[in-house]
Protein backbone atom coordinates (compact mmCIF):
# COMPACT_ATOMS: atom_id res chain seq x y z
CA UNK A 1 0.00 0.00 0.00
CA UNK A 2 1.59 3.32 -1.35
CA UNK A 3 1.90 5.97 1.21
CA UNK A 4 -0.16 8.87 1.01
CA UNK A 5 1.98 12.70 0.33
CA UNK A 6 0.45 15.39 2.57
CA UNK A 7 1.53 18.43 1.45
CA UNK A 8 3.14 20.53 4.34
CA UNK A 9 1.01 23.55 4.47
CA UNK A 10 -1.97 24.73 2.99
CA UNK A 11 -2.16 26.88 -0.50
CA UNK A 12 -2.38 30.31 -0.39
CA UNK A 13 -5.96 31.27 -1.21
CA UNK A 14 -6.44 33.59 -3.75
CA UNK A 15 -6.37 37.49 -3.68
CA UNK A 16 -10.49 37.80 -4.43
CA UNK A 17 -10.64 34.91 -1.71
CA UNK A 18 -8.29 36.92 1.29
CA UNK A 19 -10.01 39.98 0.45
CA UNK A 20 -13.42 39.23 0.55
CA UNK A 21 -13.00 36.30 3.03
CA UNK A 22 -13.30 38.55 6.19
CA UNK A 23 -15.27 40.96 5.56
CA UNK A 24 -18.47 38.55 4.81
CA UNK A 25 -18.39 39.93 1.15
CA UNK A 26 -19.27 37.90 -1.81
CA UNK A 27 -16.35 35.69 -2.66
CA UNK A 28 -14.93 35.72 -6.20
CA UNK A 29 -14.01 32.41 -8.28
CA UNK A 30 -10.63 32.03 -9.43
CA UNK A 31 -9.91 31.73 -12.22
CA UNK A 32 -12.48 34.00 -13.40
CA UNK A 33 -15.70 32.40 -15.53
CA UNK A 34 -16.27 33.43 -19.66
CA UNK A 35 -19.08 35.06 -18.79
CA UNK A 36 -16.88 37.72 -17.03
CA UNK A 37 -13.56 37.31 -19.08
CA UNK A 38 -15.57 38.16 -22.24
CA UNK A 39 -17.82 40.72 -21.34
CA UNK A 40 -17.99 43.92 -23.21
CA UNK A 41 -17.25 47.20 -22.23
CA UNK A 42 -20.20 49.78 -22.06
CA UNK A 43 -20.19 52.46 -25.00
CA UNK A 44 -20.15 55.84 -23.46
CA UNK A 45 -20.09 58.78 -26.13
CA UNK A 46 -18.14 61.61 -26.11
CA UNK A 47 -18.65 65.04 -26.52
CA UNK A 48 -17.54 66.28 -29.72
CA UNK A 49 -13.89 68.31 -29.18
CA UNK A 50 -14.05 72.42 -29.57
CA UNK A 51 -12.44 73.96 -32.21
CA UNK A 52 -10.18 76.77 -31.90
CA UNK A 53 -11.55 80.31 -31.53
CA UNK A 54 -8.34 81.93 -32.76
CA UNK A 55 -8.42 80.13 -36.13
CA UNK A 56 -12.15 80.75 -36.98
CA UNK A 57 -11.42 84.75 -36.00
CA UNK A 58 -8.33 84.59 -38.79
CA UNK A 59 -10.47 82.52 -41.04
CA UNK A 60 -13.36 85.65 -40.96
CA UNK A 61 -10.87 87.75 -40.99
CA UNK A 62 -9.34 86.79 -44.47
CA UNK A 63 -12.32 86.42 -46.41
CA UNK A 64 -13.53 89.89 -44.87
CA UNK A 65 -10.78 91.17 -46.18
CA UNK A 66 -10.65 89.64 -49.46
CA UNK A 67 -14.48 90.54 -50.43
CA UNK A 68 -13.09 93.98 -49.78
CA UNK A 69 -10.45 94.29 -52.26
CA UNK A 70 -12.24 92.56 -54.32
CA UNK A 71 -14.94 95.54 -53.92
CA UNK A 72 -12.62 98.30 -53.80
CA UNK A 73 -10.82 96.61 -57.17
CA UNK A 74 -14.07 96.71 -59.46
CA UNK A 75 -15.05 100.18 -57.86
CA UNK A 76 -11.78 101.78 -58.85
CA UNK A 77 -12.10 99.92 -62.41
CA UNK A 78 -15.74 101.12 -63.33
CA UNK A 79 -14.43 104.77 -62.15
CA UNK A 80 -11.66 104.00 -64.61
CA UNK A 81 -13.65 103.25 -67.67
CA UNK A 82 -16.31 106.08 -66.48
CA UNK A 83 -13.62 108.65 -66.53
CA UNK A 84 -11.75 107.07 -70.08
CA UNK A 85 -15.66 107.56 -71.77
CA UNK A 86 -16.02 111.16 -70.24
CA UNK A 87 -12.62 112.30 -71.61
CA UNK A 88 -13.60 110.55 -74.90
CA UNK A 89 -16.58 112.56 -74.96
CA UNK A 90 -15.68 115.80 -73.95
CA UNK A 91 -12.30 116.30 -73.92
CA UNK A 92 -11.52 118.65 -70.68
CA UNK A 93 -9.29 121.23 -70.30
CA UNK A 94 -8.41 123.50 -67.67
CA UNK A 95 -9.52 127.19 -67.69
CA UNK A 96 -7.21 129.40 -68.62
CA UNK A 97 -6.50 132.76 -66.84
CA UNK A 98 -3.97 135.74 -68.11
CA UNK A 99 -3.57 139.35 -66.16
CA UNK A 100 -3.45 141.68 -69.25
CA UNK A 101 -2.66 145.00 -67.59
CA UNK A 102 -1.68 145.50 -64.29
CA UNK A 103 -1.11 149.47 -62.88
CA UNK A 104 0.36 150.92 -59.45
CA UNK A 105 -1.78 153.58 -58.69
CA UNK A 106 -0.25 154.48 -55.37
CA UNK A 107 2.64 153.69 -52.81
CA UNK A 108 3.48 155.19 -49.90
CA UNK A 109 6.08 153.39 -47.64
CA UNK A 110 6.84 155.20 -44.26
CA UNK A 111 10.45 155.96 -43.31
CA UNK A 112 9.94 154.34 -39.91
CA UNK A 113 13.31 152.47 -39.33
CA UNK A 114 11.79 150.28 -36.87
CA UNK A 115 8.03 149.61 -37.96
CA UNK A 116 6.96 150.95 -41.34
CA UNK A 117 4.05 151.03 -42.61
CA UNK A 118 2.52 150.13 -46.55
CA UNK A 119 -0.16 152.07 -47.67
CA UNK A 120 -0.28 151.32 -52.12
CA UNK A 121 -3.38 150.52 -54.53
CA UNK A 122 -2.77 147.54 -57.30
CA UNK A 123 -5.68 147.61 -60.30
CA UNK A 124 -5.77 144.26 -61.88
CA UNK A 125 -7.56 143.45 -65.04
CA UNK A 126 -7.53 139.26 -65.70
CA UNK A 127 -8.40 137.56 -68.95
CA UNK A 128 -10.14 133.91 -67.91
CA UNK A 129 -11.02 131.57 -71.31
CA UNK A 130 -12.97 128.59 -71.47
CA UNK A 131 -11.34 126.46 -73.77
CA UNK A 132 -14.01 123.33 -73.72
CA UNK A 133 -16.83 123.11 -76.31
CA UNK A 134 -19.29 121.46 -74.00
CA UNK A 135 -18.46 122.26 -70.57
CA UNK A 136 -19.38 125.34 -68.45
CA UNK A 137 -17.34 125.98 -65.07
CA UNK A 138 -19.47 127.59 -62.36
CA UNK A 139 -16.78 130.11 -59.86
CA UNK A 140 -17.89 131.62 -56.51
CA UNK A 141 -16.05 135.18 -55.45
CA UNK A 142 -12.35 135.32 -56.36
CA UNK A 143 -9.71 136.39 -53.16
CA UNK A 144 -7.23 137.82 -54.81
CA UNK A 145 -4.00 138.86 -52.54
CA UNK A 146 -0.54 140.30 -53.73
CA UNK A 147 3.01 140.59 -52.71
CA UNK A 148 6.27 141.20 -53.66
CA UNK A 149 8.22 138.14 -55.20
CA UNK A 150 11.52 138.36 -53.63
CA UNK A 151 10.57 138.10 -49.67
CA UNK A 152 6.95 138.22 -50.29
CA UNK A 153 5.81 141.39 -48.15
CA UNK A 154 2.14 141.76 -48.46
CA UNK A 155 0.48 144.36 -50.66
CA UNK A 156 -2.87 144.37 -50.13
CA UNK A 157 -6.32 141.93 -50.83
CA UNK A 158 -9.11 142.29 -52.77
CA UNK A 159 -12.45 140.53 -53.80
CA UNK A 160 -13.85 139.70 -57.52
CA UNK A 161 -17.69 138.58 -58.11
CA UNK A 162 -18.00 134.59 -59.72
CA UNK A 163 -19.72 134.31 -62.92
CA UNK A 164 -20.65 131.35 -64.94
CA UNK A 165 -18.00 130.76 -67.65
CA UNK A 166 -19.80 129.53 -70.80
CA UNK A 167 -18.15 127.08 -73.08
CA UNK A 168 -15.31 128.89 -75.40
CA UNK A 169 -16.43 131.93 -73.74
CA UNK A 170 -13.43 134.57 -72.98
CA UNK A 171 -14.15 136.89 -69.55
CA UNK A 172 -12.80 139.83 -68.82
CA UNK A 173 -12.95 140.90 -65.01
CA UNK A 174 -10.91 143.68 -62.84
CA UNK A 175 -9.83 143.77 -59.48
CA UNK A 176 -8.04 146.21 -57.17
CA UNK A 177 -5.92 144.96 -54.94
CA UNK A 178 -5.26 147.88 -51.48
CA UNK A 179 -3.27 147.91 -47.96
CA UNK A 180 -3.86 150.61 -46.10
CA UNK A 181 -0.98 151.19 -43.03
CA UNK A 182 -0.52 147.67 -43.03
CA UNK A 183 2.54 147.56 -40.83
CA UNK A 184 5.77 145.36 -42.54
CA UNK A 185 9.53 144.13 -42.01
CA UNK A 186 11.55 147.02 -42.45
CA UNK A 187 14.49 144.65 -43.77
CA UNK A 188 12.11 142.91 -46.38
CA UNK A 189 10.11 146.43 -47.60
CA UNK A 190 13.72 148.13 -47.70
CA UNK A 191 14.63 145.90 -50.04
CA UNK A 192 11.58 144.82 -52.47
CA UNK A 193 9.87 147.86 -52.83
CA UNK A 194 11.23 150.56 -54.68
CA UNK A 195 9.63 154.11 -54.78
CA UNK A 196 11.88 154.49 -58.36
CA UNK A 197 12.33 151.91 -61.17
CA UNK A 198 10.60 148.55 -60.94
CA UNK A 199 9.81 145.35 -58.67
CA UNK A 200 8.34 142.05 -59.25
CA UNK A 201 5.00 140.95 -57.62
CA UNK A 202 2.78 137.76 -57.12
CA UNK A 203 -0.40 138.19 -57.15
CA UNK A 204 -2.46 134.58 -56.23
CA UNK A 205 -6.35 134.46 -56.65
CA UNK A 206 -8.52 131.47 -54.87
CA UNK A 207 -12.15 130.47 -55.24
CA UNK A 208 -14.41 127.60 -55.96
CA UNK A 209 -15.13 126.24 -59.33
CA UNK A 210 -18.09 123.42 -60.14
CA UNK A 211 -18.40 121.84 -63.81
CA UNK A 212 -21.73 121.65 -65.29
CA UNK A 213 -22.47 119.33 -68.43
CA UNK A 214 -25.49 119.45 -69.81
CA UNK A 215 -27.79 119.52 -67.02
CA UNK A 216 -25.21 118.00 -64.43
CA UNK A 217 -23.57 120.16 -62.26
CA UNK A 218 -20.69 118.76 -60.00
CA UNK A 219 -19.73 119.79 -56.52
CA UNK A 220 -17.62 122.70 -56.51
CA UNK A 221 -13.50 122.03 -55.30
CA UNK A 222 -11.23 124.32 -54.07
CA UNK A 223 -8.84 126.15 -57.08
CA UNK A 224 -5.63 128.30 -56.93
CA UNK A 225 -4.62 130.63 -59.86
CA UNK A 226 -0.97 131.92 -59.36
CA UNK A 227 0.62 134.56 -61.44
CA UNK A 228 4.37 135.37 -61.17
CA UNK A 229 6.86 137.76 -62.79
CA UNK A 230 4.56 140.83 -62.85
CA UNK A 231 6.65 144.02 -63.05
CA UNK A 232 4.78 146.83 -61.62
CA UNK A 233 6.21 150.59 -61.66
CA UNK A 234 5.50 153.02 -58.84
CA UNK A 235 4.01 156.16 -59.54
CA UNK A 236 5.62 159.33 -60.00
CA UNK A 237 5.34 161.76 -58.20
CA UNK A 238 3.07 165.36 -59.21
CA UNK A 239 5.11 168.12 -60.82
CA UNK A 240 6.33 171.41 -58.29
CA UNK A 241 3.51 174.16 -58.69
CA UNK A 242 5.42 177.11 -60.16
CA UNK A 243 6.07 179.85 -57.26
CA UNK A 244 4.79 183.50 -56.99
CA UNK A 245 6.42 186.03 -58.08
CA UNK A 246 7.09 189.25 -56.53
CA UNK A 247 6.42 192.17 -58.45
CA UNK A 248 8.34 196.11 -58.43
CA UNK A 249 6.61 197.27 -56.01
CA UNK A 250 6.51 193.85 -53.34
CA UNK A 251 3.26 192.22 -54.49
CA UNK A 252 2.87 189.11 -55.37
CA UNK A 253 1.88 187.97 -58.63
CA UNK A 254 -0.17 184.83 -59.33
CA UNK A 255 1.88 182.21 -61.13
CA UNK A 256 1.04 181.49 -64.39
CA UNK A 257 -1.71 178.41 -64.22
CA UNK A 258 -0.44 174.73 -65.56
CA UNK A 259 -1.41 173.85 -68.52
CA UNK A 260 -4.65 171.74 -68.84
CA UNK A 261 -3.81 167.85 -69.58
CA UNK A 262 -6.51 165.83 -70.05
CA UNK A 263 -7.74 162.64 -68.16
CA UNK A 264 -5.72 160.20 -70.55
CA UNK A 265 -2.70 162.59 -69.93
CA UNK A 266 -2.59 163.03 -65.91
CA UNK A 267 -3.10 159.55 -65.51
CA UNK A 268 -0.20 158.49 -67.59
CA UNK A 269 1.94 161.02 -65.33
CA UNK A 270 1.16 159.45 -62.36
CA UNK A 271 0.87 155.78 -62.74
CA UNK A 272 2.20 153.53 -65.06
CA UNK A 273 0.22 150.37 -66.62
CA UNK A 274 1.70 147.59 -68.02
CA UNK A 275 0.16 145.53 -70.39
CA UNK A 276 2.20 143.03 -71.13
CA UNK A 277 0.21 139.57 -70.39
CA UNK A 278 1.36 137.27 -67.81
CA UNK A 279 -0.01 133.62 -68.20
CA UNK A 280 -1.30 131.86 -64.70
CA UNK A 281 -1.10 128.74 -63.11
CA UNK A 282 -4.19 126.84 -62.28
CA UNK A 283 -4.03 124.48 -59.30
CA UNK A 284 -6.51 122.05 -58.13
CA UNK A 285 -6.64 122.44 -53.90
CA UNK A 286 -8.13 119.11 -51.87
CA UNK A 287 -8.68 120.11 -48.42
CA UNK A 288 -8.64 116.99 -45.59
CA UNK A 289 -10.11 117.45 -42.65
CA UNK A 290 -7.46 120.77 -41.42
CA UNK A 291 -4.99 120.53 -43.83
CA UNK A 292 -4.88 121.73 -47.24
CA UNK A 293 -3.27 120.41 -50.52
Amino acid sequence: MADRVYPAAKPNPPPAMANGGGSGGTTASFPAPKSQMYQRPIYRPQAPAKRRRGRSCRCSFCCCFCWALLVVILLALVAAVAGGAFYLLYRPHRPSFTVSSVKLTALNLSSSATAPVLTDSIQLTVTAKNPNKKIVYLYDDFSFSAATAANAVPLGAATAPGFTHEAGNTTVFTATIAANAVSVDPTAAGSDIKKSGTFSVAVDAETRAGVKVGSLKSKKIGIQVHCEGIKVTPPRAAPPRPKAVKGKNGTLLAPAPAPVESDTTATATTATVSTAAHSCKVRVRVKIWKWTF
